[in-house]
């Protein structure tokens, strides 16, 4: 098999857009039938650096159709199969595609890429909702062999190369431009990715300048890691030969059998040891959309609250937050109960915080809901995590002696890297009635959201939340008004609204403009909260 890879120059000029697209032209019609692979880079049909988004949607407009009419006529002419990058204009917006074409001519299918940039998303507002959604790697199958996908930002996620690496791929396609890397980079990351996948890599960048030592790098290496082409910053159109058949295969381990690296990779995996995945991660709290319901206590008017039972029920119904409380044991351990007694929740007596973890543990914290719960243990916060972490928001009440005493310093370090353990830092906030408190967690975590409580100044809450730096604020059953409501959202602040339990009042909470009711029974509140529309609200990245 032929593999051409083009290399177009790179402008940050947008007046040079219709030089730069007519050399795109220039060189498909340069194509002639020896070729049987055709790449291009990534936003063909956007061949300069648009600066605005007026820039972009024109540049779009103009060039799009034509490159891809120019792009099946070439792939007909030639006989080669041909991958295009540019912009497509889906029914939800506008996406990022790279476009297949067989020898033929005919459309062989499109892969939307899968990480936008940051950039992608808030400037030029390009649909992303589906990639907050479960997929399999995109695999086209076109004339015998199967073809893999990567879009430029993509090539970062290296996570996703051994799920790529399941597909049994035979090329993999890779429009791109990663601007700012450095050859070295770009060779590392396409050898590593060959190698991994046991698949060839062909890369179709931009040349930022004959002489640059970033950007650029179309190349193809092989499923051993051989570069077999890199054009490194040179402009033009290049071609090599490829097997795409062949395969590397090595000893799995010193004197094992032969197999592809991850084939023995496979054998040793331990899919807990890394970051949370799978299609029951929600999305980060700063990503979720309002209205939302926040799971009091868990599910608690049908299981004991604070138990797993509880937070079980709720987020199987699908709630898109839970709120527990945590106190701290006499020996620290992090437990989740809301009085600072044991009296009412099972069959102790005294402090939570003048026993032991051990202790607690001998007592019977479900029996005083029903038989059924009998037996039931104190949860440590960890084992929330554990089984909850990025499946649900978190709201976590952290209690206090009283409103103005400080948390000891280890005791909040100790939570905070148990958050960071499960990897859990953007499922979180904090909610505390507490300023000294909420002062210590701005000063040892800035980045985790914090949600102001009630306190002793219960009216003042949304004065004390900007004072504070709190990005939401949980006002009190009685002790609130529309005044305060308005004036939260006009600072950006979330107003979360503990309790309400009744149809009819959360609808009056709804049009008050709170955004996420606390509620003691998920499945009756959620009936009445109408989830958004996609298109109503922002992704950010």
């Amino acid at each position: 098999m032929k593999v051409c890879v083009f290399q177009p120059a790179y402008s940050t000029d947008y007046a040079q857009s219709e030089e730069k697209f007519l050399w795109e032209m220039a060189q498909l019609d340069g194509c002639d039938p020896s070729m049987d692979l055709i790449v291009l880079p990534e936003a063909s049909d956007v061949p300069c650096l648009a600066h605005t988004n007026e820039e972009f949607l024109e540049s779009h407009a103009r060039y799009t159709k034509p490159l891809l009419e120019k792009a099946t006529e070439t792939a007909k002419r030639c006989g080669a199969v041909l991958f295009i990058s540019g912009y497509f204009d889906s029914e939800t917006g506008i996406r990022n595609t790279t476009f297949a074409f067989d020898s033929k001519g005919n459309p062989a299918g499109h892969y939307y890429k899968q990480h936008l940039t940051p950039g992608e998303v808030t400037k030029r507002r390009l649909d992303s909702r589906y990639t907050y959604e479960y997929d399999e790697p995109t695999v086209l199958e076109i004339e015998g062999l199967r073809y893999g996908f990567l879009t430029c930002y993509d090539f970062y996620f290296y996570e996703n190369y051994a799920h790529m690496a399941r597909k049994n791929l035979d090329i993999i396609i890779g429009c791109s431009h990663q601007r700012s890397d450095t050859h070295l980079a770009l060779e590392i990351m396409s050898r590593f990715l060959a190698y991994n996948t046991n698949a060839y890599v062909v890369r179709s960048s931009v040349s930022m300048d004959e002489n640059s030592t970033i950007g650029g790098c179309s190349l193809v290496a092989a499923p051993n890691g051989e570069l077999l082409l890199n054009m490194k910053s040179r402009v033009g159109v290049e071609t090599v030969e490829i097997d795409p058949r062949a395969k590397y295969y090595k000893p799995a381990g010193f004197g094992g059998e032969l197999a592809a690296h991850y084939e023995y990779i496979e054998r040793g995996r331990r899919p807990w040891k890394y970051r949370p995945a799978g299609s029951a991660i929600c999305l980060p709290d700063y990503q979720m959309p309002y209205p939302r319901v926040c799971a009091h206590r868990g599910f608690n008017s049908v299981a004991p609250e604070n138990s797993m039972p509880a937070f079980g029920a709720a987020v199987a119904m699908g709630a898109e937050e839970m709120e527990f409380d945590l106190w701290w044991t006499k020996d620290g351990e992090v437990v989740s109960i809301h009085d600072s007694t044991l009296d009412r929740v099972s069959d102790g007596t005294g402090k939570v915080y003048d026993h032991t973890y051990e202790e607690l543990l001998q007592y019977d914290f479900g029996s005083k809901t029903g038989e059924k719960y009998k037996g039931l243990k104190i949860l440590k916060f960890e084992e929330i995590l554990q089984k909850f972490s990025c499946h649900v928001i978190m709201n976590i009440h952290l209690k206090s002696m009283d409103n103005v005493t400080p948390l000891p310093e280890e005791h909040l370090k100790k939570i905070i890297a148990l958050i960071d353990k499960y990897d859990c830092r953007k499922y979180v906030y904090f909610m505390s009635g507490n300023d000294t408190v909420q002062a210590q967690l701005r000063e040892l975590a800035p980045d985790i959201c914090r949600c102001m409580g009630a306190g002793d100044r219960k009216m003042e809450i949304v004065d004390r939340a900007i004072a504070l730096g709190c990005k939401k604020v949980q006002l009190f059953t009685k002790y609130y008004d529309q005044e305060m409501i308005d004036k939260a959202h006009a600072h950006g602040i979330i107003c979360n609204y503990f309790y309400c339990d009744t149809q009819e009042d959360a609808r009056k909470m709804l049009e008050m403009g709170i955004d996420c009711i606390l509620t003691n029974d998920y499945n009756l509140i959620s009936q009445v909260v109408e989830r958004p529309d996609w298109d109503e609200w922002r992704f950010d990245s």
